[in-house]
């Protein structure tokens, strides 16, 4: 018996649109027609059928597995076959558009041709009920693949079939279908997107002109991203955005900040006649690095704040320092409606597909402590890097295809085709209105000149720049557009471009009456009441006591747990020891000390944020800031229970990313200088995966954009023995990047110095990042303690003299720093050697000069001064002593010898080196 007899009286209508949601949702679909479908798909392939021997209008179909036979009627089988053509079109559409603007594009294999999908050439006047599934009704098999062609094949090619949300994918069909994914523009906005386009094209041109072969980046072959950035903030602002955040490299920087941003065009020429600055203390950068930023108002009226970050030349860099600024915007001013702050970041297409922190970034997007709502990414896409061709610059099909990790869409649009790039954009911010996710533009253009103004691209891509050579520009192209449509007049154009240029001439010679050019660092809103500090600014000594009641009473918040919730017997166990700690015995250890830094300053209003791998506990176990109900798993976090108006203590593991981690957290810093925001490297070492941001950003970025940041950096440092990966935290790059005034850089031993260390940071009146190398063994090592008063009367101490030293009896004077001081100190005390003091530099930078020479003058007896490290002769802190500090030449070294790798692997091994190098400190006549 034919089970499935009943297809015969169905509606083939109903067919259609239940087969189309099993194609896309597979899972939707009530279970005996999920079988149906999957028997059907798997019997006749995309065109294999037999007719029936009963009748001439069935088709025989084989369930898989158990060989019935199933009689589908031949017009109900034509219509799953036009549904299969649709679902092809919208999964592979985007592999036959007409996108390329100067290049044939690749052939694909299969094509759309209906012959792939069982379909006859004598179907196409066939009608079918399937064109309801695109709003059409039941029509004709010619009318459908006219508008699948107008929505998937011409300007816009659209990937997003392998998103798994069904309400992304059908609300992105039903957009599609509005005007067949056609943009339906009045004449006014017509008019403006060719302003738009004149003022892209002409700036160049003039640039061109006026500045021979300077190198520029220009836009020209991407011109429309002009248009279609200016389209974004207008839609954007009618949606509720307050803010963007940009980041983007130097192709096009130029005429997007005059163009987009409002920067003007006299300052950027005073850049281009490379004037000195009006500032003394500050190199500055090359123009298209510079930052920016402005409030627009749009045409109805609203107020918009522009930033475009500064980025180096280290491509993609900059992306997760705009996604931190945008979530430090939003944490600080926008906790209820995130999404009124809106990243964009433009590429390279050579670069978003070769760089890795790309990924890193695009992966952060819907974690809980990097998430910003969706960003809007656009490829200024050259076809090209430097000089190298596509096809050697990737192995996937598109540049944009790291869209596909988030399953976010991407929308690829022909760069001369103004009005779909227009379309394009507005259909992204949309997308990202409505579901708070990433998307992806791929402008696909070309680059008129060189990868700069002076290169000769000819030499690698003869065949595509003799093509690009004869190819009008996109704005002419528009205007003959419009001219044809009889939008315009024939001279529009040349007084739009008269206009324009003749004010960039009032600019130019304006320009050239200064004699000086002047950096507005970004964010200055943001910054307001922070002033630039000097060397002896750093120096001065800051006042970062507390109250011991105040003190008292974080103290007794974050070391009782709440009674109605239950926890795991060995996390209420370590709460009560430090409750003991604090309120018996008056030993405070490191983490102690740490997590009443943090308490403080939340009571007193910051907030702080933390992020790093495995920081919520601790790499080794023992922060522990978060704390989990043991059968829920619910998140309990003490600091944010001290009392009703407090900051906010936001504390994250991150994903298994240095680079783009730190990036984030650099760019959030930047942002809020009023929230103490650190990062913690699960082993100081893993920090040399974020060694660009610790180059470009963090010890150069006041230097060359003006930008002061208060980023923290715990860098776990110690050797025990663990091999060469988990011991140096290579303090000897970081000191290595330290100049007058860029940063600090400390290794402290005591938690009292720790806790004043980080409440320094937020109390002083600007910002400076800060590298602290942490312990590991010292974080439970029974001399690693200080008193509740200690911390609440102290002060951070640059230099820790010797507390037990009888300064007549001492003939050796040593200094040395962190974790070193306590096998130093183990070893002094074994031998009762009283002839000998141990000083601590607790801060290698800047260098404490006065208090050392203090110390040295006040130990009139000594004959022996040394300098002593764990690290090998060539790493550590030797070094940068040895330049900044005149009267190193005189101390005697002790020190492993000079090595590639920081320390042994052999456990024995590094016993062995290690014993020596304290027993040369204790005996100077054993040298290395």
């Amino acid at each position: 018996m034919d089970q499935f007899s009943f297809l015969n009286a169905a509606h083939t209508a109903y067919f259609a649109e239940l087969y189309d949601q099993y194609l896309q949702f597979p899972d939707s679909v009530e279970p005996s027609w999920r079988a149906f479908f999957q028997g059907f798909d798997f019997g006749k392939g995309l065109s294999v059928v037999e007719e029936t021997e009963t009748s001439s209008e069935n088709k025989t179909i084989a369930e898989p597995g158990n060989g019935t036979v199933v009689n589908v009627p031949d017009n109900v089988l034509k219509e799953f076959q036009v549904v299969q053509l649709i679902d092809g079109y919208r999964t592979r559409g985007h592999l036959f558009t007409r996108t390329n603007p100067v290049r044939e594009r690749r052939k694909y294999e299969p094509t759309l041709d209906i012959e792939n999908f069982g379909l006859e050439q004598s179907d196409l006047e066939t009608e079918f009920s399937a064109g309801e599934i695109l709003g059409l009704g039941t029509t004709s098999l010619k009318n459908i693949i006219q508008h699948l062609k107008n929505i998937y094949c011409e300007s816009i090619g659209i990937e997003y079939m392998y998103i798994r949300k069904p309400e992304e994918i059908q609300w992105i069909q039903q957009k599609l279908n509005v005007n067949e994914n056609h943009p339906q523009f009045s004449k006014d906005q017509k008019k403006h997107i060719l302003k738009k386009l004149n003022e892209a094209v002409s700036f160049e041109g003039f640039l061109h002109t006026k500045y021979v072969g300077q190198k520029r980046f220009s836009l020209e072959g991407g011109e429309s991203l002009i248009p279609a950035l200016d389209a974004l903030i207008e839609a954007a602002a009618e949606k509720g955005v307050k803010e963007f955040v940009m980041g983007m490299a130097h192709r096009g920087r130029l005429n997007t900040l005059t163009n987009i941003f409002g920067k003007s065009a006299k300052d950027i020429f005073s850049e281009f006649d490379g004037k000195d600055y009006e500032q003394e203390v500050f190199d500055g950068d090359v123009k298209y690095h510079l930052g920016w930023t402005s409030c627009r108002t749009t045409d109805s009226g609203k107020d918009i704040n522009l930033n475009i970050a500064p980025n180096p030349s280290h491509l993609e860099t900059v992306g997760p320092v705009v996604e931190g600024i945008a979530r430090a915007k939003q944490d600080g001013h926008y906790l209820g409606s995130p999404e009124n702050v809106l990243p964009i970041i433009v590429h390279g297409d050579a670069a978003i597909a070769g760089q890795g922190v790309v990924y890193e970034t695009v992966q952060m997007a819907q974690l809980e402590g990097y998430r910003t709502e969706g960003t809007i990414h656009v490829v200024v896409n050259n076809q090209i890097g430097f000089t190298t061709n596509y096809l050697d610059a990737r192995s996937s099909t598109y540049c944009t295809d790291v869209a596909k990790v988030t399953l976010s869409p991407v929308l690829h649009v022909n760069a001369d085709d103004a009005e779909a790039v227009v379309h394009a954009m507005l259909f992204a911010l949309d997308f990202r209105m409505q579901f708070g996710r990433d998307v992806f533009i791929d402008l696909l253009g070309y680059r008129k000149y060189g990868h700069n103004e002076g290169d000769e691209p000819r030499f690698t891509q003869p065949k595509l720049y003799k093509a690009i050579a004869k190819h009008d520009n996109t704005r002419d192209i528009y205007a003959e557009k419009l001219v044809k449509d009889g939008i315009i007049e024939k001279d529009y154009v040349q007084k739009l471009e008269k206009d324009y240029k003749d004010n960039l001439e009032d600019s130019l010679e304006s320009s050239r009456k200064e004699e000086t050019t002047k950096i507005t660092p970004i964010m200055q809103d943001e910054w307001e009441g922070y002033s630039y500090a000097t060397e002896s600014d750093m120096m001065e000594t800051v006042d970062t006591t507390v109250d011991l009641d105040e003190l008292t009473t974080v103290a007794e918040k974050i070391t009782n747990l709440p009674e109605d919730k239950k926890f795991l017997r060995k996390a209420a166990k370590l709460i009560a020891a430090r409750n003991k700690m604090y309120f018996e015995t008056n030993k405070l250890d490191w983490g102690m000390a740490e997590l009443l830094a943090y308490g403080t300053l939340l009571k007193e209003g910051h907030n702080v944020r933390m992020t790093g791998q495995d920081v919520e506990r601790g790499t080794f176990s023992h922060r522990h800031a978060v704390l989990k109900v043991e059968e829920s798993e619910e998140e309990v976090v003490l600091h944010n229970q001290i009392a009703d108006e407090q900051g906010h203590f936001y504390i994250y593991n991150s994903l298994l990313s240095e680079y783009g981690v730190v990036g984030f957290d650099y760019g959030y810093a930047m942002a809020n200088p009023k929230t103490l925001t650190i990062w913690e490297a699960q082993f100081g070492d893993f920090s040399n995966g974020a060694q660009i941001m610790l180059d470009q950003y963090i010890s150069a970025a006041e230097d060359k954009w003006k930008l002061q940041n208060g980023l923290v950096m715990f860098l776990p440092h110690g050797y025990e023995g663990q091999g060469a990966e988990h011991s140096s935290a290579r303090m000897e790059r970081y000191l290595q990047l330290c100049a007058k005034d860029n940063m600090y850089v400390v290794d402290v031993t005591t938690p009292a110095n720790f806790f004043h260390l980080l409440r320094r940071q937020v109390k002083v009146g600007f910002r400076k990042p800060l590298i602290v190398f942490t312990p590991k063994s010292l974080l439970r090592h029974s001399k690693v303690i200080s008193t509740k008063e200690e911390l609440a009367e102290g002060s951070f101490q640059t230099v820790l003299d010797d507390p037990n030293a009888d300064t007549k009896k001492i003939k050796t004077l040593v200094f040395c720093t962190g974790k070193f001081y306590y096998d130093l100190l183990d070893r002094k005390e074994k031998d009762k050697r009283d002839d000998v003091a141990l000083v601590r530099l607790e801060q290698l930078f800047p260098i404490p000069t006065s208090r050392i020479k203090e110390i040295i003058n006040k130990y009139e007896n000594v004959d022996d001064l040394v300098w002593a490290q764990e690290e090998p002769r060539n790493m550590g802190a030797y070094s940068h002593l040895l330049l900044h500090l005149n009267e190193m030449r005189d101390f005697r070294v002790c020190s492993r010898k000079f090595y590639g790798a920081p320390a042994a692997g052999s456990a024995v091994r590094f016993k062995r080196r290690h014993e020596r190098v304290i027993d040369s400190v204790f005996d100077k006549t054993i040298n290395d």
